[in-house]
């Protein structure tokens, strides 16, 4: 099993050009696998495909990826030539990953698609995303989107893993059905090993095998106590986990957790702080001490 640690940002937090710089050249020099980030349209955060396009204009060897980024309310076409761009540009660097997005008035409004929408789109998305880069031209009428002999153009240099995350019953069996891969978070180890096996049974049941390489974890940590307000936000999105326990304090905390991961066999793991980060160079500086070793 071939264990890889990632950064990421939350879609809440802000950051400045200056700083998102030294965190890409950063990730780049200190042996982290990858770069993730959020996607909120109403939070300082930045787009996540055109920040990360500037990522990969400062870097040549960490991935770039998504956690993960809306895809009801976009334009399939439109959306298909980003990512293709975005990975040739690369070298063949990208990691979409895509989710329903967050249930709020704002954000809703801000995509223009309606709650009750959201599932039918995505699940007409996802397949038509694939056609559109691995086929020359592309016929479709669904119930959201048709096109009669599509073409876009650059296609990827070679085919795109897409992942996916979703905590859900529901969003475990669509990631069996639809995605390469399965991006946890606001989950333990344990509960992330019980919804694997949703997923598995759910792919199973269309013929399909997810890479066992492709299971990760977002692995969120803190430095100090536990801020009321991020406590009553992981309650709120599971009453049963007790939010300090989720959350682990300092590296030595953080190492441990992951071990927890690849115990349980999640091979794909990502740092995201909670709280804001003024120096990029020693964060990653310590956390790359502290964990990075359990890369192989």
């Amino acid at each position: 099993m071939k264990i890889r640690v990632g950064f990421g940002i939350t879609g809440a937090q802000p950051i400045s050009p200056r700083l998102f710089g030294a965190l890409c050249d950063t990730l780049e020099t200190t042996g982290f696998d990858s770069l993730w980030l959020a996607e909120r349209m109403a939070a300082p955060s930045f787009d996540p495909v055109t920040a990360l396009s500037f990522a990969a204009g400062r870097t040549a060897r960490i991935k770039l990826g998504t956690s993960v980024s809306v895809l009801p309310g976009r334009n399939p076409a439109e959306l298909a030539k980003q990512w293709a761009t975005l990975d040739l540009l690369s070298g063949h660097r990208a990691l979409p990953a895509f989710g329903l997005g967050i249930v709020h008035p704002n954000e809703q409004q801000a995509f223009g698609v309606k709650r009750e929408e959201r599932v039918g789109r995505f699940e007409e998305m996802l397949p038509l995303l694939r056609r559109i880069w691995n086929e020359e031209s592309v016929d479709h009428h669904g119930e959201y989107f048709h096109y009669d002999a599509l073409r876009i153009e650059p296609k990827p240099s070679a085919p795109l893993d897409v992942w996916m995350g979703g905590k859900a019953p529901s969003e475990l069996r669509r990631v069996g059905r639809l995605s390469d891969g399965w991006l946890a978070s606001f989950a333990t180890p344990e509960r992330c090993l019980e919804s694997r096996g949703v997923i598995d049974a759910a792919a199973t049941d269309c013929g399909r095998i997810i890479d066992p390489e492709h299971f990760g974890a977002m692995v969120f940590y803190r430095h100090g106590a536990l801020p009321d307000a991020l406590a009553a936000i992981i309650t709120g999105r599971d009453p049963e986990v007790d939010p300090n326990h989720l959350v682990p304090d300092g590296f030595d905390a953080v190492r441990k957790r992951c071990e927890e991961f690849v115990a349980v066999g999640f091979s794909k793991l990502v740092l995201v702080p909670f709280g804001l980060v003024e120096d990029w160079t020693t964060e990653l500086g310590d956390a790359a001490q502290t964990v990075l070793s359990i890369q192989n």
